[in-house]
C-alpha cells in the first residue's frame, strides 16, 4: 500500500523531518523542562518541517499524513524529548479542524500551514447563540502548547436563550470554538510532575465573540475535504497519537538503559549492569513488550486506514481496535519506562539522568482521558454486547 508523502511547502517525509529535528529537541530538553515551554526557535523548526500540521489538509498547506506516518514521526520526536513530541501531537491533531471549516475561515486560521493551533476538546465552556454568532465563556485546563499557539479551540455546550441546545438524540450540542490567542487569557497553572515542557496551562474566555463558521462539531458536522484521513476515527487518531508519544518515550528509556548498563558497575559488585543476568532478562522482556505493543498499534491503524479508504461509516470493530491498541500501548510503555528506571538504580534519580524525566513524562501521558483506565470500561461494555454510548470511541 503506497503512502503519499508530498505536502505543500515540503516533500520531506514526516519521519525524515522528525529525525532531522529530534537532535535539536534532545539538546534543548533540559531548557524545555526548566522553562515549561518549547523555545521559539524549536517551534519554528517544527513548524517549518510540517510536524505541527500532520493532520491539516494538503490543500491548506498541511501534511495530511497517513496516521502510521504520524505515529512514526511522533515516536522519533519522543525518543529525543517527550514534551516536544506531545506538543507536536496536540498541534497536529488540532489541525484536523481545518478539514471542517469553511474554506475562507480555514485559509485565514491555518495561513498555509504557518500557524499553530491547540486547545481542549472537553466541553468546559458555554457558547451562547447571539445574532448569528456565538459568545463564549469558559475555562479550560490542560491546554498543551498554549504559549506558542496562534489559535486555540475550546469545547463548549451551545446555548440558545439561556438553555442548552439539544440534538435529535437528546444530547447537548457540543462544539469546538476556534479563537485567536489574544482572545483568551492564559493562566499559569502548569506546575506538575512530568511533561513540564508542554506548558499545558489553563485558559479562560470571557464574552469572547466567535463567528458561527468557527464553531465545529466533530460529532455531527461532516468534513469538507475528501481523503481517507478525514474518514479515519477522530478519537482513535488522537488516542494513537498519545500512544505514539508514550512508545517513543519508552524507546528512549530503553536506549538510555543500554548506554548506562555498559558503563555502570554497581557499588555492590564487580560486574557491569550489562553483565548481570537479571538486567539482561529484564531488558529482553521490555524489548519484546514494546515491540508487541507498537506492532498492535500499527496493525490497527492500517486496518482502520483501509476501511477509511473504502469510505462509508467506519465499522465499530476498527474504532474499538484503535482505542484498545492505544490504551494498551500506553500502559506497556509506562511499564517499560518504569522497569528501565528501576534498573538504572541510584543513577536514575539524578536530574542529569534522562531516565527520571522519561519516568515522569510517561506517567503523565497515561492520565489522558483518551487512554486512561476508563477506556477499558468502554471497550469492555462493547465486547460484552452491553448498551453503550460509543460516539466518542
Amino acid at each position: 500500500m503506497a503512502i503519499e508523502t508530498e505536502t505543500i511547502g515540503t516533500t520531506e517525509p514526516p519521519l525524515a523531518a522528525a529525525q532531522r529535528v529530534a537532535p535539536r529537541a534532545r539538546a534543548l530538553a533540559e531548557r524545555i523542562e526548566q522553562e515549561r515551554a518549547l523555545p521559539r526557535e524549536l517551534v519554528d523548526e517544527l513548524l517549518g518541517a510540517g510536524l505541527l500540521s500532520l493532520c491539516l489538509p494538503r490543500a491548506l498547506g498541511g501534511r495530511e499524513a497517513h496516521p502510521a506516518q504520524m505515529v512514526r514521526a511522533l515516536e522519533e520526536l519522543a525518543r529525543a524529548d517527550g514534551a516536544t513530541a506531545w506538543c507536536a501531537m496536540v498541534a497536529s491533531t488540532s489541525s484536523l479542524l481545518g478539514a471542517y471549516l469553511p474554506p475562507q475561515e480555514a485559509k485565514l486560521i491555518y495561513a498555509g500551514g504557518r500557524s499553530v493551533t491547540g486547545g481542549v476538546f472537553a466541553p468546559r465552556g458555554r457558547a451562547e447563540r447571539r445574532d448569528g454568532a456565538y459568545v463564549v465563556d469558559g475555562r479550560w485546563s490542560f491546554v498543551s502548547g498554549v504559549t506558542h499557539c496562534d489559535w486555540v479551540l475550546g469545547g463548549c455546550v451551545v446555548h440558545d436563550d439561556g438553555e442548552p441546545v439539544l440534538l435529535q438524540d437528546g444530547s447537548p450540542d457540543v462544539r469546538l470554538m476556534l479563537m485567536p490567542i489574544d482572545g483568551v487569557e492564559v493562566i499559569d497553572t502548569w506546575s506538575v510532575s512530568g511533561l513540564r515542557g508542554t506548558g499545558s496551562h489553563d485558559m479562560t474566555a470571557i464574552a469572547q465573540p466567535v463567528p458561527a463558521a468557527r464553531g465545529v462539531s466533530l460529532l455531527i458536522d461532516r468534513p469538507r475535504h475528501p481523503g481517507a484521513l478525514y474518514s479515519f476515527p477522530l478519537f482513535g487518531l488522537l488516542a494513537v497519537g498519545i500512544a505514539a508519544v508514550a512508545l517513543g518515550i519508552a524507546r528512549g528509556a530503553v536506549e538510555d538503559l543500554v548506554s548506562l548498563a555498559g558503563a555502570k558497575t554497581p557499588a555492590s559488585g564487580r560486574k557491569t549492569l550489562a553483565e548481570r543476568a537479571t538486567v539482561q532478562a529484564l531488558l529482553a522482556r521490555a524489548e519484546a513488550a514494546l515491540r508487541a505493543a507498537r506492532g498492535l498499534v500499527l496493525r490497527e491503524v492500517d486496518a482502520a486506514w483501509l476501511a477509511a479508504e473504502r469510505g462509508g461509516a467506519m465499522p465499530e470493530e476498527h474504532r474499538l481496535g484503535l482505542r484498545l491498541a492505544a490504551s494498551y500501548a500506553t500502559e506497556v510503555a509506562a511499564e517499560v519506562v518504569t522497569s528501565m528506571y528501576h534498573s538504572g538504580g541510584g543513577t536514575s534519580i539524578y536530574d542529569s539522568s534522562p531516565l527520571q524525566r522519561r519516568f515522569r513524562d510517561v506517567h503523565v501521558a497515561t492520565q489522558h482521558m483518551m487512554v486512561a483506565p476508563a477506556t477499558w470500561e468502554l471497550a469492555g461494555r462493547l465486547l460484552l454486547g452491553l448498551p453503550t454510548d460509543a460516539r466518542q470511541l
